[in-house]
């Protein structure tokens, strides 16, 4: 049997859903180890700081994988107009306002079982933002969003305009 096979039977990710996305999809990928010791368990390029745009494809390719999401935690100020909930596939997902940075969400299923992914910024180039997606899901990784960002050269805001 293959590992790929193996891994899908005990309801892990995968290899596959490791490679980033094609453009027109949701910019997605997530650790696949069984051990989930990482600091990281996954990581989120969205195309933009609009939440109810953004947010809907996130937590349906979510759901196709992990199952019902119930909530997501994040950074209201890193974001434009977040609403209290928002309706995905006829479900309510609950968003919970946590100062947790803008480099984070954090995603929860079931009651109590929580992913935490790194947030790319938009602006990100595709090279840095690729490089952050793979180590965000590097296995046993300790490094915080935030150092990832930095080491991969993705800086916090929007590219300055020049004059």
């Amino acid at each position: 049997m293959s590992d790929e096979a193996s891994d899908s039977r005990y309801g892990f990710l995968p290899e596959r859903f490791r490679q980033a996305a094609k453009p027109g999809t949701v910019a997605l990928r997530l650790e696949t180890t069984r051990s989930r010791e990482g600091v990281l368990d996954g990581a989120w390029w969205p195309r933009s700081r609009d939440i109810g745009a953004e947010l809907p494809d996130l937590i349906h390719a979510l759901t196709g994988h992990l199952g019902p999401i119930v909530s997501v935690g994040l950074d209201a100020g890193a974001w434009d107009d977040v609403p209290a909930s928002l309706m995905v596939d006829g479900r309510s997902v609950h968003i919970d306002r946590y100062p947790v940075g803008d480099d984070t969400v954090i995603v929860t299923r079931g009651d109590r079982d929580h992913f935490s992914l790194l947030v790319v910024p938009p602006h990100a180039s595709q090279e840095a933002a690729l490089a952050s997606m793979a180590r965000a899901v590097r296995a046993g990784g300790s490094d915080s969003a935030r150092q990832i960002l930095i080491d991969t050269g993705v800086s916090s805001g929007p590219p300055a305009e020049t004059p």
